[in-house]
Formats: structure tokens, C-alpha cells, sequence
């Protein structure tokens, strides 16, 4: 009687897991490319970083965003670019790159009014405030894709950006 128990809760550990994995947003479809940027002392970090909740800045080298920040051989901003957004107590970031299209010159926007990431060419649109970037609408959705965040660190009063 023992043995049926067991093997009966067995069953139902392994039941369980398999349906709750059909939920996960998979954040890793963008592929990986090496990040970092260094906002690591208080005066990079006054003039490049993000405030208050929602304020946002995208770095991207290959577009020279921003257009005056000194990116040097150490500076690298993923496959798209990368989105630096102040959340709800922290900084987070992500790739710009959308995870449906997947490709570094279709890169999402940021909409102002509601803080949500959106692509331009299949409509998706993300939530980077909530600090992971899932789908809110479009394929994304369907697809089960949000967008490959990065790691913000904390430095000398600012921050680094990093995978």
C-alpha cells in the first residue's frame, strides 16, 4: 500500500511540473551578444542613466545612441541595442531586439504613455517596467517570448550593464 502512495505522488510531482512549464516565457529567444556598459561612477551615471520610474535611455553603438556617449573597445550593447529603464525601485535592462522577429535591425520602441516596449513590423508589445519584460500582446503572446534581459549591477554610485 505503501509503494502505491509513493509512486501515485511520484506521478503527480511529474504531472504537475510538465502542465506548469507550459506557462514559462522563454526571455532567451534574442541570442546572446556580449553587453556592457559602464555607468559604473556618479558622473557617467548623472548624465547617461535613468531616474525616475519609466525614464528610459537606449544604447546602442551601431546607431550611436546616445549620440555623445563614450563608447570605447569595452562597450558592447548586445544584439539590438539595449534599453535601460528606471522599474519600480531599480534599474533594469534588456535587448532592443524584438523576440518574435529576431533580428538586430527590428528593435522595439518605448510607447510614452504607457511604458510599454512595441515592435514596429508584428505589433508585439512588452512590459519592461514589470522586470521581466513578458508579453503583454500581439504574437509575442502566442509564441511565449519576452525580452532577454540583462544584469544591472551596482558600482562606485552608479551602475554597470552586463550578461
Amino acid at each position: 500500500m505503501k509503494k502505491t502512495k509513493f509512486f501515485t505522488a511520484i506521478i503527480a510531482v511529474m504531472l504537475l511540473a510538465m502542465f506548469s512549464s507550459c506557462d514559462h516565457i522563454n526571455s532567451k529567444a534574442v541570442p546572446s551578444f556580449i553587453v556592457r556598459i559602464d555607468l559604473g561612477n556618479l558622473a557617467m551615471w548623472n548624465t547617461y542613466g535613468v531616474n525616475g520610474m519609466g525614464d528610459y535611455r537606449i544604447f546602442s553603438r551601431e546607431k550611436n545612441l546616445p549620440a555623445n556617449f563614450p563608447y570605447n573597445v569595452n562597450t558592447y550593447t548586445g544584439y539590438g541595442g539595449v534599453l535601460l529603464m528606471m522599474g519600480m525601485d531599480q534599474p533594469l535592462a534588456y535587448d532592443l531586439s524584438c523576440p518574435v522577429e529576431i533580428s538586430p535591425t527590428v528593435t522595439l520602441s518605448i510607447n510614452a504613455d504607457n511604458f510599454e516596449a512595441v515592435c514596429p513590423k508584428c505589433g508585439s508589445r512588452f512590459n519592461p517596467l514589470t522586470g521581466f519584460g513578458g508579453p503583454v500582446a500581439g504574437v509575442a503572446i502566442n509564441n511565449k517570448v519576452g525580452m532577454r534581459q540583462y544584469h544591472v549591477y551596482p558600482s562606485n554610485g552608479g551602475y554597470v550593464i552586463a550578461n
